[in-house]
């Protein structure tokens, strides 16, 4: 008897996940109109959609070679409920990466839950049960975080240099376009927004592979040591421009 007729196939397989094709040109309506309104944040991930192609699958990929990447994978937990229990973040001590993570989406009135909402678009494939699905949410729902730790403030400039350094740590192309994106729109500023920008970029080079973390050991450490051990330096550039300027950036994120 063979196999097939001894074991037969009652499960259909599960839908195979092919390498995209990059649509440019839906890529770069999105960013004319990311460009022309700030806060439309859903073009941010329309231009992801069209133009990260196999990022997220490779990303996954190489969460599975750190040493902690395959408990990470297996446990696969969601980061977005947790971000949003207010009773876990009031945990955190003051001074650590969770506080400063706390204070930080309170006072911006953001949360991970809001991202999240915007980022499921139409066909909601950013939420179905695989493996490069939970990396593609866990990548998302670190963007803040990603903010405390870069230093970046949620200003017009903060969002353009945080793209910038998140294309170093993810290959993602649409991060790289926002980036020239808002680089080619401040280019003959008397401020050195596109220097601010490209030391994004070399930031988030020169930092530890940040997907490689484990999120709530991370938010418990205190900000200053988990940037020494991350390797993340400071936003000089950033820092140097008034902060009265840093709004007037266009192609902010989220």
């Amino acid at each position: 008897m063979s196999l097939t007729a001894e074991f037969p196939q009652t499960v259909r397989p599960e839908p195979t996940f092919a390498a995209p094709k990059l649509e440019w040109g839906a890529a770069l309506k999105a960013l004319r109109r990311l460009l022309n309104d700030k806060e439309d944040t859903g073009q941010v991930f329309e231009i992801m959609r069209a133009l990260n192609g196999t990022s997220t699958r490779d990303g996954y990929i190489q969460l599975l070679r750190t040493p902690r990447g395959g408990r990470l994978a297996m446990e696969a937990r969601e980061l977005a409920p947790k971000l949003m229990d207010d009773a876990w973040l009031d945990a955190f001590a003051p001074g650590t990466v969770g506080a400063t993570y706390r204070e930080f989406v309170r006072s911006e009135n953001i949360s991970a839950e809001g991202l999240a909402e915007v980022s499921r678009g139409k066909d909601g494939e950013v939420e179905i049960q695989h493996p490069y699905a939970w990396f593609g949410r866990r990548t998302r729902d670190v963007h803040d975080i990603w903010h405390i730790l870069s230093g970046y403030h949620r200003d017009a400039l903060g969002e353009a240099c945080l793209v910038a350094f998140s294309y170093a740590q993810t290959k993602g192309l649409g991060w790289a376009l926002i980036a020239v994106g808002a680089s080619l729109r401040t280019r003959k500023s008397a401020y050195p927004y596109t220097k601010a920008i490209w030391q994004g970029y070399q930031r988030g080079k020169a930092a530890k592979w940040l997907l490689g973390e484990d999120y709530e050991s991370l938010l418990n450490e205190p900000l200053d040591a988990a940037r020494a051990r991350l390797n993340i330096t400071p936003a000089t550039i950033y820092n140097s421009i008034p902060k009265e300027a840093r709004d007037s950036v266009p192609g902010q994120t989220a």
